[in-house]
This record gives C-alpha cells, structure tokens and sequence, in this order.
C-alpha cells in the first residue's frame, strides 16, 4: 500500500495507477475524506484572500460558502457522476459502486491544496487559484475514468453531465421558494 503522501502527490499528477488502487482500497475512505477536507480550507483561505473589501457578515458568508464548496461539490457531484456512470453511461466493463467513485473523485481534489497560496500577491494568486481549479477538473475526469472503465471521452461525457446536474440543483435550490 502506497503511503498518504505519495498517493496525493501521485493522484495530483494524475497516475491512473493511483485513482485504481484507491478505487480498490476501501480503507482509503479516510484519506479521500482528508483531501477534500483539505481542499475545503484551501478554498476558504483563497475565498479569503481574494475577496475584495466587504462587509464582515458578507466576507464570512463567501468565506463559508467557499471552504464547503469541495465538500459539497465532492459528495453530490460524485453521487450524479455514479449514478449516470454506472446506469445510463455504463460501459461494458463498468462494475463500481458509490464508494469506490467517492474514494478516487476525492483524491481527485489534491490539486485543490495549492489553493493554499492564493494569498501571493500580483495576479500570482489568482492565476493559482484558477489553475488549481482547471487541474482538479482534469483530475475528476482521470478518477471517473479509473472508477468506471471508461474511455477519456466517455469520462469527460458524465463529468460534463454531471456538473450540469450539479448546477441545475444549485439553480433550483437558490430560486425556489422555501416553506416557512
């Protein structure tokens, strides 16, 4: 079994070698849990260090809604990544379950630490934040590949799909009217 380290810095540099041996690893749980956790203090630190001056109430409603952001995006994306991966886009070799999508799309997130130096200052911040974010697109498409047997093209299709679902969630749940 490969160490913690190796398997974020591996996962980060999108070995599909690794994503396989979390898929495989149900103990590995944990430590996917870990870098998503860590992923949801880069973003609150980045949220932070980028925010323009606001007011406190609003600067900590961005900083929140920034730091749950991994958490929430890992839990409900990998949920819609599985459900149409392993039903509607099944491939012929497809033979996965909610875990084992959830431990590979969460070590997905290591990327994600880099988020870490957004508080550097001329655009270098930014360009980081920005860069970190397209990496871990590219790492969720490696992990849904890994955890269903995909092609790429069939990988980027239900991470494609499922960010759509994702955001027409969000849409529905920021207009609709909640009862009182």
């Amino acid at each position: 079994m490969t160490s913690f380290p190796l398997r974020l810095w591996r996962a980060a540099r999108l070995h599909a070698d690794t994503y396989e041996e979390v898929e495989a690893d149900p103990r590995s749980i944990g430590q996917a849990l870990a870098v998503v956790l860590g992923a949801c203090a880069a973003g609150g630190i980045a949220r932070f260090a980028l925010a323009r001056p606001l007011e406190p109430a609003e600067l900590t409603l961005l900083v929140a809604a920034s730091a749950l952001e991994p958490l929430v995006l890992w839990l409900v994306g990998s949920a819609f990544a599985y459900m149409l991966g392993a039903s509607f886009l099944r491939g012929p070799e497809t033979r996965t379950d909610y875990a084992e999508v959830l431990r590979t799309t969460g070590f997905a997130f290591s990327p994600a630490l880099l988020r870490l130096f957004a508080w550097l200052p001329a655009g270098v911040g930014v360009a980081i934040d920005l860069a970190a974010r397209a990496w871990v697109f590219v790492a969720v498409v490696v992990a849904i590949r890994q955890a269903l047997d995909y092609g790429t093209l069939r990988a980027i299709g239900t991470f494609g799909l499922a960010v759509l679902l994702v955001m027409l969630l969000m849409l529905g749940l920021s207009v609709a009217p909640f009862p009182l």
